[in-house]
């Protein structure tokens, strides 16, 4: 049997269907004569429809804005106490015109090579220093004014229970006259300049006031000589002799100012108050206290 062929216009029709399918699923099978039956909701989802869904959008607040961030408030910071920078403990003062420097009688009389005795007689009320149990030699029984002995007794006690030392009272209240036979055989045996630089003239010397004792010690050596400065006992004096009311009256290198050359056994008492303010204030010549022209020579 022979199948008759197409005609153009079947060609025509079949590839309109074809083309109406394509672009029209739902057309169903218009090509084979039948109605397609509608989706069961009538309409494609929106996903099939190629069209993104919008984003949700983030509900207002009930007030319509945004809700108002409270402002912090900004605590200055912290500075800390301050530190307070101590002040040095003031060195305790006291009047220095409580005594004479002019008179002999004075306790803080000034008596150098520029300043002599007023009078120039003076002769002091004196006392013999006594120490007790071996605490300190007096073996010439000499003497001194009557507060400086005090004052010597309890040196001598402290000096040997802090360091073992005997001291000696090697020299200590000088009359006038006898001030005149020193001095003159110190020149004798040194010369003018250098008999001067150790021994006063008469009635310029501390030792007439009875307040100047020359200390040595027990089995120390160096008596009356300025290597007693290197011995247990001088090194004692220098540090401790303000406690009991003695200084140190000629120190070293300090000749220019006083006159004298250094002597580490001379002290001379002013007492407790004015010797612990010099050694408070590192007052090196008894002249400077005052401010007192210097005395190198007569």
């Amino acid at each position: 049997m022979r199948v008759p062929k197409p005609t153009m216009a079947q060609i025509s029709l079949t590839w309109a269907i074809c083309l109406t399918v394509s672009l029209f699923p739902s057309a169903g099978s218009l090509g084979a004569g039948s109605t397609a039956s509608p989706s069961p909701t009538g309409s494609a989802s929106p996903t099939d429809a190629g069209t993104a869904s919008p984003s949700p959008s983030l509900s207002p607040s009930p007030s319509g804005s945004a809700t108002p961030t409270e402002t912090p408030t900004v605590s200055p910071t912290p500075t800390g106490t301050p530190t307070v920078t101590p002040s040095p403990t003031p060195t305790p003062t006291f009047w220095l015109g409580q005594y004479s420097i002019d008179v002999a009688s004075s306790p803080w009389v000034v008596v150098n090579k520029r300043r002599p005795l007023i009078p120039i007689n003076y002769k002091p009320k004196t006392s013999t220093p006594v120490f007790v149990n071996g605490m300190g030699s007096n073996p010439y029984g000499l003497k001194l004014a009557k507060p400086a002995a005090i004052a010597l007794v309890e040196m001598g006690k402290a000096a040997f229970a802090e360091s073992r030392s005997v001291l000696v009272l090697s020299s200590g209240y000088r009359s006038y006259s006898t001030q005149t036979y020193v001095h003159k055989q110190k020149v004798a045996q040194l010369g003018k300049v250098v008999g001067e630089n150790l021994a006063a003239r008469p009635g310029y010397s501390e030792h007439q006031t009875g307040l100047a004792a020359d200390l040595s010690a027990v089995g120390q050596g160096c008596a009356i000589r300025t290597c007693f400065s290197k011995t247990v006992a001088g090194k004692w004096l220098a540090a401790n002799s303000h406690r009991f009311g003695f200084v140190l009256r000629y120190p070293n290198g300090r000749t220019a100012v006083t006159g004298y050359q250094f002597e580490p056994w001379h002290f001379r008492y002013v007492g407790v108050e004015l010797a612990t303010y010099i050694k408070a204030n590192k007052i090196t010549a008894l002249e400077n206290v005052w401010q007192l022209p210097a005395a190198p020579t007569y």
